[in-house]
């Protein structure tokens, strides 16, 4: 595989692009996160998504601590190259760190944001640093 696939994505000044992961079966939005090029060849290479961690300042295999990895099922880029989608079938069912499917458990509701996701595992029981 070259590397020109990678000079399709259109990168912000710090050298990322936005990531989407949803779950290949549902279609479900698991999470937004961010990739470098390195990230992005790593997913392609593997099959299991990485990520640029900007809290961490550093690449981020997703389950690398929790074991809930992504494996990526389909990789795509937006018509203007700047955000990428991944159909992911997800380990454990869990994609957020705070132990539910998925980070967006939170709907708007009457004006105050509602939790609508129950916590599937408690997070000190999936992150033993927490």
């Amino acid at each position: 595989m070259t590397a020109n696939w990678l000079d399709a994505v259109k990168w912000d000044d710090k050298g990322l692009v936005t990531a989407i992961a949803q779950d290949a079966a549902t279609g479900r939005v698991l999470m937004v996160a961010w990739m470098n090029r390195e990230s992005l060849q790593l997913t392609a290479d593997t099959g299991i998504a990485h990520y640029w961690s900007r809290s961490r300042n550093r690449l981020w295999k997703k389950g690398e601590e929790s074991g809930h990895l992504q494996t990526v099922q389909e990789l795509r880029l937006d018509c203007d190259g700047d955000v990428i989608t991944m159909q992911v079938e997800q380990a454990g069912g869990i994609a957020c760190h705070t132990g539910r499917e998925s980070c967006f458990y939170r709907v708007f509701r009457d004006g105050d944001w509602v939790v609508t996701d129950a916590v599937l595992k408690d997070p000190h029981a999936i992150y033993h640093s927490h």
